[in-house]
């Protein structure tokens, strides 16, 4: 059947579409680091709303003074006070060793603010219009994910692989006291797969610690050397690969009254996933999201936070390729018996309200789109994000999830196209949305949920007004199967459609992740930018397995990742061959991490499409890629060997035609150096030549300074192959 290409010029706007003499090109610092320095749009700084009050604070830099400033939002005014300067903080408190700006203001109570610089935590008080501060406690230096509950003004911390608590009255306790370093205690698990990312859980009036505690003494030793010492040095790290031996997690109950820790029942396979941990509202439970090491089973189930017994299971949840749970539960203020539930059973992530019975009371979003975050609940109300105006966009909804669904429509809170996120005031009054475009770099705003009122607070210039920018055109093409796959298409600035150009694809199509959205820069990355300067088409598409498209989208890579994204990739290359502009005999193409793993095996697999290839942190064999992400896409190498053995690009070494460059942080701790290593052996051993380069001591991205070389390097070898 003759493919169809459909190239869409509407709906979203193009940038740069033409060049004046005054304007420049980037660097390639600029180009690589430049929207994280001296080129970022203009933000909000350190916004937080204040509990109890229609009032946000913030930091504030006018006439070379930084202060943090209060603005208390009245009718249709906004009244603005002066907290604190930084010179008048660093007199109060940092004499000797001033602060060179300030910190993260986090409140309280209306009144009662804290911040920490290193491992010192202040304690502030508003006073007369001013905030107060003194030195509230100093901890470890070792110490790392401190979680202040304000509650209770009980803090605790890690220290290496223990956990500790320091009561309201000072007193410092050790939670933990485990001796093996391979027993961790109050950190994340699961290598921060199911939406994880911390293992210390205070119960809602902040008397009571839950924690995870990750054994992981089964799981074998990893070397990761260390090469800035001589001689280097080895440091082990637990790095459970797919289809061995996984660790095994269980969650513990601190109570600090009586120093006593019961650990839930949560029974076994003992590697199993504990996921969604959340406290009941009176503290008499403990709810977790048990998934079996399969992920394609997972039972909600209720503990006693006394006893540690399951209680019940409220439900479960299955599906033929895999449950991702990614949220915990957020129950409904003063409705302690009801709270709402994130699932993909329909095919999309909607928001479901239960009871604590495991009773379903309504299924609150519906629809051929999914909810991304739960921003706001109330006890009629709730205001979250999602991709309901289409996948290449994020909006703020309110609905009332009481009244029945036909008289619940959902009011959208925004106006304006692109990336909006919210945070909502603590009585829900009020919604700071910030958001960016193609056009537009940045934008804050303050809406009442009411719709009766709004205020700008921000609107950025445009940084990059005085540089080429390029045309760039959305492009949607159809895969195989009829499904839209959505693009980019970066012409070269100073574009001429009777001129042939070299042409690099750049990907990703992995879980998880969505390059095309219509956010500030609209190219998405400035050395896309920076390609098209100097002669380059740049195309960017997101195929089937990436995020933000539903359930059947991600799971059509089930048990054979690579496969099908590399059939939708390529539909973009006959895309691009279809354009009289494009030099087909000077293609390209680049990706990291996963887009690592995509453009060697475009380069293995369909042989002869492109004629150079840079693969940064390349997965090269997934039996040697962690268990949780691993088996959750492709089960495991035991039941799986077909689809390992397709994937794995150690043994088609002999196929590669062009040019290829691996590169590799040599403490890479996520893809594993030896993916590539392993790599480099198999073609030394049949006789193929490919490049290769390394960064001493960069893990899984190569950051900082070092990345402009990075840059420079993938640049270079492009215009050695493809000019």
């Amino acid at each position: 059947m003759k493919k169809a290409f459909l190239l869409l010029l509407t709906g979203w706007m193009t940038s740069g579409l033409y060049v004046t003499a005054q304007q420049r090109q980037y660097t390639m610092a600029e180009a690589t680091n430049g929207l994280r320095q001296q080129l970022a749009p203009e933000r909000l700084k350190l916004f937080e709303w204040v509990p109890g009050q229609n009032a946000y604070s913030q930091v504030v830099i006018a006439n070379g003074s930084v202060a943090w400033i209060k603005n208390t939002l009245n009718g249709s005014t906004i009244k603005t006070d002066t907290l604190l300067r930084l010179a008048d903080l660093n007199q109060q408190l940092f004499a000797t060793k001033p602060l060179r700006g300030l910190p993260s203001l986090h409140w309280i109570s209306a009144d009662n603010a804290w911040f920490s610089a290193g491992n010192v935590l202040y304690k502030g008080t508003l006073q007369n219009g001013a905030m107060q501060f003194s030195r509230w406690c100093e901890l470890p230096e070792a110490a790392e994910n401190i979680t202040v509950n304000t509650k209770s003004s009980q803090i605790a911390w890690t220290v290496k692989n223990n956990l500790f608590i320091r009561t309201a009255d000072g007193a410092v306790q050790a939670v933990t006291n485990d001796a093996d370093e391979n027993i961790v205690n109050g950190k994340s698990v699961h290598r921060e797969e199911f939406g994880i990312d911390k293992g210390i859980f205070f119960s809602p009036q902040g008397d009571l610690l839950a924690f995870y505690r990750m054994d992981q003494r089964m799981v074998k030793d990893y070397p990761i050397i260390d090469w800035s010492v001589t001689p280097a040095h080895n440091n082990n790290i637990k790095y459970p690969m797919a289809g061995g031996t996984s660790h095994e997690v269980t969650l513990g109950v601190y109570q600090p009254s009586t120093q006593k820790t019961i650990f839930l029942k949560t029974g076994g396979p003992a590697d199993h996933y504990l996921t969604c941990v959340t406290w009941s509202p009176d503290q008499q439970y403990v709810y977790i999201g048990l998934l079996n090491r399969e992920q394609n089973h997972l039972w909600l189930n209720q503990y006693s936070a006394t006893t540690g017994d399951l209680v019940k299971t409220l439900f479960e949840e299955t599906d033929v390729k895999y449950v991702h749970p990614t949220h915990p539960l957020t129950f409904v203020p003063g409705k302690p018996d009801e709270f709402i539930w994130f699932s993909e059973r329909s095919g999309y992530q909607h928001l479901y309200l239960y009871n604590n019975q495991g009773k379903l009371l309504k299924q609150i979003t519906s629809g051929d789109w999914l909810v991304n975050e739960l921003v706001d609940v109330k006890q009629n109300d709730v205001i979250f994000t999602a991709s309901k105006e289409g996948p290449m966009e994020k909006h703020i909804y309110i609905t009332n999830y009481r009244k029945p669904a036909s008289a619940t429509p959902f009011v959208r809170l925004d106006k304006a196209a692109g990336w909006h996120d919210a945070q909502v005031s603590s009585n829900g009054s009020y919604v700071l949305d910030t958001y960016s475009s193609g056009t537009t770099p940045y934008v804050a705003r303050i809406t009442a949920t009411s719709g009766k009122w709004e205020q700008n607070l921000i609107t950025a210039a445009d940084p990059l007004k005085d540089f080429q920018r390029p045309q760039i055109r959305p492009v949607t093409l159809k895969a195989d199967d009829g499904t839209p796959l959505y693009g980019k298409l970066i012409l070269p600035v100073n574009f001429d459609s009777t001129k042939t150009y070299p042409v690099v694809v750049y990907l990703y199509n992995g879980p998880n992740v969505q390059l095309i959205r219509n956010t500030y820069p609209f190219s998405g990355n400035l050395w896309y930018e920076y390609m098209a300067q100097h002669g380059y088409v740049i195309f960017t598409m997101d195929g089937r397995g990436s995020d933000n498209r539903g359930k059947a989208f991600e799971q059509a890579t089930f048990r054979q990742l690579g496969t099908v994204e590399m059939n939708d990739q390529l539909q973009g290359v006959a895309y691009l061959k279809s354009l009289p502009y494009i030099n087909q005999k000077k293609m390209g193409v680049h990706g990291w991490s996963f887009g690592g793993f995509m453009t060697t095996s475009l380069m293995l697999r369909h042989p002869g499409v492109f004629q150079a290839a840079v693969a940064g942190g390349p997965v090269i064999d997934w039996s040697m890629y962690e268990i949780m992400y691993t088996e959750r896409y492709m089960d495991t190498p035991q039941e799986n060997q077909e689809g390992y053995a397709n994937a794995n690009l150690l043994t088609k070494t002999k196929n590669l035609q062009g040019h290829l460059m691996l590169i590799h942080g040599t403490n890479d701790d996520v893809v594993v150096w030896q993916h590539s290593l392993d790599f480099i052996r198999a073609c030394v051993d049949n006789e193929v030549q490919v490049d290769y380069f390394v960064y001493p001591g960069h893990l899984h991205n190569v950051l900082g300074k070092d990345r402009v070389h990075l840059m420079q390097k993938i640049t270079d070898y492009f215009d050695a192959h493809l000019k």
